[in-house]
């Protein structure tokens, strides 16, 4: 008998990427977009970051040490989680709103389904959804601050002045029938535009999907089918005389790189299998063109990426491979 060979249960590949490292990854991936978003709102957007990842970490540390669980801010994911949640607000709310909605985040949707890897839906979008109970706040989108020099107030817990500032974003000037005629293409690809601090520059946001892509942190098939599918559904749909500008207006505006690279992908509330992957990106992308053409919001990817979090278990069911010839 060789006593050097030892059994031992499966799985039997290791690899060193943990949680930790992979959440620093999306950080990386993240951090262009966010200079991007300090440089055109100036520094009330990294007031409002701030403030949003400190309190995903404070609520996330004393609920566990309420309950009397393991720490795990270390693992990175409560400020990966206060990051996108600030993606998703614009500049002008006041500080309030990150507080709240890094409170239902964390509290509500991830630690009481058991933290990480267990909740069944992206708690900073569910955060983010949450908060449309204030729509004033999550609807005013003031304009790039850079280009005329006056900055929102850094520290101010609200800002007095909101309806002066705000601007009608191009999916609001698209949703009224119309194309943006003080917004080009090239302002939507590199983020010269009203929105919220983090969605608003594609192709800073492109390029940090690629990253996650070469790192292997997420796959190519919800991307492209997410964003392929809205493109071609714009494409049929056509309001304004050119298919190919309403598509690529469609495309960049809003939260769609942001939701198809970042969002949609998240572990825990995206299928496992390669062909539930394409199905759940088809599916994302057909919501939220539905929603954007016949809703009440210009915006829809958030409603669209829960929805199909809900369907996650349905769609595993029903695309898992049959183990050893056995019956689904």
């Amino acid at each position: 008998m060789n006593n050097d060979l030892i059994f031992s249960p499966s799985p039997h590949i290791k690899t060193p990427n943990n949680s930790r490292v992979l959440m620093i990854d999306v950080l990386v991936a993240l951090t262009p977009a966010l200079i991007w978003g300090v440089i055109v709102f100036g520094p009330r957007a990294l007031t409002v970051v701030t403030v949003s990842i400190l309190s995903c970490v404070i609520f996330e540390t004393l609920f566990r040490l309420i309950l009397k669980r393991p720490q795990t801010i270390l693992d990175f994911s409560a400020v990966v989680t206060g990051l996108l949640l600030a993606f998703n607000l614009p500049a002008s709310v006041p500080l309030w709103i990150p507080i709240v909605g890094a409170f239902f985040a964390i509290v509500i949707v991830k630690q009481l389904f058991g933290g990480i890897g267990k909740n069944i839906m992206n708690p900073a979008l569910a955060a983010r959804v949450f908060l449309y109970s204030w729509s004033k706040h999550m609807t005013a989108f003031p304009e790039p601050s850079f280009l005329n020099g006056e900055h929102m107030p850094a520290f101010a817990i609200s800002i007095n002045n909101i309806d002066a500032t705000a601007s009608a974003t191009p999916l609001t000037v698209i949703k009224q029938g119309a194309i943006p005629s003080d917004t080009s293409i090239f302002d939507m690809l590199i983020g010269n535009c009203a929105g919220t601090i983090g969605e608003i520059s594609a192709v800073l946001l492109i390029l940090g999907g690629l990253f996650l892509l070469a790192r292997k942190v997420i796959t190519w098939h919800i991307p492209v089918t997410f964003i392929g599918t809205v493109a071609v559904l714009a494409f049929l749909k056509n309001i304004s005389g050119s298919s190919i500008d309403f598509m690529l207006y469609e495309i960049l505006g809003g939260g769609l790189m942001l939701g198809a690279f970042f969002m949609a992908t998240d572990y825990a509330t995206s299928p496992v299998t390669k062909t539930g992957r394409l199905i759940y990106g088809a599916g994302c992308g057909l919501l939220t063109v539905l929603f954007r053409f016949y809703g009440g919001y210009a915006e829809s990817v958030s409603f669209a990426i829960l929805i199909m979090n809900l369907l996650v278990w349905y769609i595993d069911r029903f695309t898992k491979p049959v183990r050893f010839g056995g019956k689904n």
